[in-house]
């Protein structure tokens, strides 16, 4: 039920709400609903029941029947009859305004319901794993806000430990990391398939090669992900089972910055392919295959909002 305190304070024979006798006048004016409220206002608006009836979508004598219950809980005449027409009193020009501020309020609130709805409002926390936020998560999250603007979005970097503990605490709604991920508490599903691959200077004896061994690199200094990222795991493994130690030269969060450093001539980079072409530098498949899926993370124990479901299909249409 709405706060009538208004109409209550239009009447001029109501005296003061703290007196007793106004006390049961304004408990009956606290019954009023937002359908009597909607009657008056079509009626204020069209000028006449049948007008009124017909911008509702309900019959004339529904209209009229309403109409008299609340000028009997108010007290008060609304309208009056002048010449075949229905004729606003005082009291009724009176609540206009607020009655208006509070359709108003009410279409607002249903607009605002159909952006939630369809994801256009709200907030959303998405992490992802360093590599990951600062290029293909932060492009993804940037064309999804574009479309969005009044969204508020936060997107966290950390490492992909971190990325799955904070979608189990809630402090993120969405999750991006390089798989597999070990952890029942969550979901995962397969955005992208990459493959970590090589890259040199294109004056290095390795570039003429269509593809270059995992015994190839015995020889050259190399630059690679830092030991806790969970792409290092895999190239770890593939040099341990070709019986092949690897000089490790550099040791980097981001696969750009080991890009640019075999640019400089500081190595060769073991890292996924970036999208940012640097004249001079090739890029050659590696072998044995070393495959990545990259996973969208959620709590496995919770429902996106509509707004954190938009976005992941977003990301995964993006990336089909």
């Amino acid at each position: 039920m709405l706060n009538a305190l208004w109409a209550v304070r239009a009447n001029p024979a109501c005296r003061s709400l703290g007196s007793a006798d106004t006390l049961p006048y304004y408990l009956e004016i606290q019954t009023m609903n937002l359908r009597q409220l909607e009657v008056f206002y079509a009626i204020m608006r069209t000028g006449s029941v049948t007008s009124a009836a017909r911008m509702l979508h309900v019959s004339q004598p529904a209209v009229s029947t309403v109409l008299k219950h609340f000028e009997s809980r108010l007290g008060i005449k609304l309208f009056e009859r002048v010449a075949g027409r229905l004729t606003p009193t005082p009291e009724a020009q009176a609540i206009l305004p607020e009655v208006r501020s509070i359709f108003g309020r009410v279409n607002r609130l249903g607009q605002s319901l159909q952006d939630l709805i369809g994801g256009r409002i709200g907030r959303l926390a998405v992490a992802g794993s360093s590599p990951i936020a600062n290029g293909y998560l932060a492009q993804g999250l940037a064309s999804f806000v574009k479309a969005r603007p009044d969204v508020q979005a936060l997107l966290y970097s950390m490492t992909s430990r971190q990325v799955v503990e904070s979608v189990i605490n809630r402090e993120s709604d969405v999750g991006v990391a390089y798989g597999p991920v070990l952890n029942s508490a969550v979901r995962t599903d397969v955005l992208t398939n990459d493959a970590v691959m090589c890259a040199m200077r294109e004056d290095c004896p390795l570039a003429a090669r269509e593809k270059v061994r995992i015994e190839d690199l015995a020889s050259y200094p190399l630059i690679t992900y830092l030991p806790q990222a969970g792409l290092r795991s895999g190239i770890d493994s593939a040099f341990e089972h070709a019986g092949v130690s690897p000089h490790i030269a550099f040791q980097v969060v981001l696969a750009l910055s080991a890009a640019m450093l075999a640019y400089h001539g500081a190595g060769i980079a073991l890292v996924l392919p970036v999208d940012v072409p640097i004249d001079g530098l090739v890029w050659r498949p590696l072998e044995p295959h070393i495959e990545v899926n990259m996973v969208i993370i959620t709590a496995r124990d919770s429902t996106l909002s509509r707004t954190a479901s938009a976005f992941v299909e977003h990301l995964k249409n993006s990336s089909s």
